[in-house]
């Protein structure tokens, strides 16, 4: 393993997936939060019609995912303040994009490979040049939900009581979609289009059995994106099995171990643990 790791390809495949999951764990935490999981594998999947789109005009795969991808979240954005009860409206964005992702494909047939790689991940194919993008967007995305954690939280909990609060919710909706548009962009080089649930809602989601409190619930789903990314990453250099096999397989369990937490864990207790709404709302005039 220490002789793998000398070589620039396994360094940059783990910079780029701890950057990721931390991305994911902490962006994540909303997504369920909010309940727009179809929001963010509606957004993987046009992605997947932007990276082949970017392939035809000589562009990378990742800056053709970021303007699709962040296109389709104003978009959906501006279908309203949430999008619970927007299924219909965002199904028909994802088809009518898959479909071009259909005819690109049809278009680019040179390189099958790059679109298995879009499809199902390519982290040992990640250059330093995409390690700094990737970077340079979990920076931004990192301080923007630092600087917006508060509002974003009271919005997603209570909408219509934030709104009477004077929080601009749909604004924060939009741009809560255009940084989960920018995350699922730098998740699929890890995971790939159709797996990149496994990193920005099943982590989220099993911490969110184990916890309502929100800081602890994101540290947990940090934590468990990061195990999943860097024991999936290892087991797939010394073994046979693709990286992402391996990553999705570890949420998948560490979900199944929240699962068994929370349905032991006592009645009482669980009632107990505060909600999150107590952290945001303002105290009572």
């Amino acid at each position: 393993m220490i002789d793998i790791l000398r070589h620039d390809f396994v360094q940059n495949a783990f910079l780029a997936g701890a950057i990721v999951a931390v991305i994911s764990g902490f962006v994540g935490y909303f997504v369920v939060l909010r309940g727009q999981a179809f929001a963010c594998e509606a957004l993987s999947h046009i992605g997947f019609a932007g990276a082949l789109g970017a392939a035809l005009v000589g562009a990378s795969s990742l800056e053709g995912m970021f303007v699709f991808t962040l296109l389709a979240a104003v978009g959906m954005g501006a279908l309203g303040k949430r999008l619970s009860g927007r299924d219909i409206e965002v199904g028909m964005v994802l088809s009518f994009v898959l479909g071009l992702g259909v005819l690109f494909l049809s278009i680019y047939t040179e390189n099958a490979t790059g679109a298995v790689g879009v499809l199902f991940g390519s982290i040992l194919s990640v250059t330093i040049n995409d390690v700094q993008v990737i970077l340079g967007s979990g920076v931004f995305i990192i301080i923007l939900m630092a600087v917006l954690y508060r509002p974003v939280l009271f919005a997603s909990i209570e909408p219509e009581v934030a709104e009477a609060r004077g929080v601009p919710v749909q604004r924060l909706s939009i741009l809560f979609l255009i940084l989960l548009a920018l995350s699922v962009s730098v998740a699929v080089k890890v995971v790939g289009v159709l797996l990149v649930f496994a990193l920005l809602v099943v982590p989220a989601a099993a911490a969110e059995h184990l916890t309502h409190r929100p800081w602890l619930a994101i540290t947990i789903s940090i934590l468990i994106s990061l195990i999943a990314t860097i024991a999936g990453l290892t087991f797939a250099f010394i073994g046979h099995w693709p990286a992402s096999f391996y990553i999705v397989s570890l949420t998948s369990l560490f979900y199944f171990i929240a699962l068994i937490v929370h349905a032991v864990r006592s009645p009482r207790r669980y009632r107990e643990l505060p909600h999150p709404s107590r952290e945001v709302l303002p105290p009572a005039d």
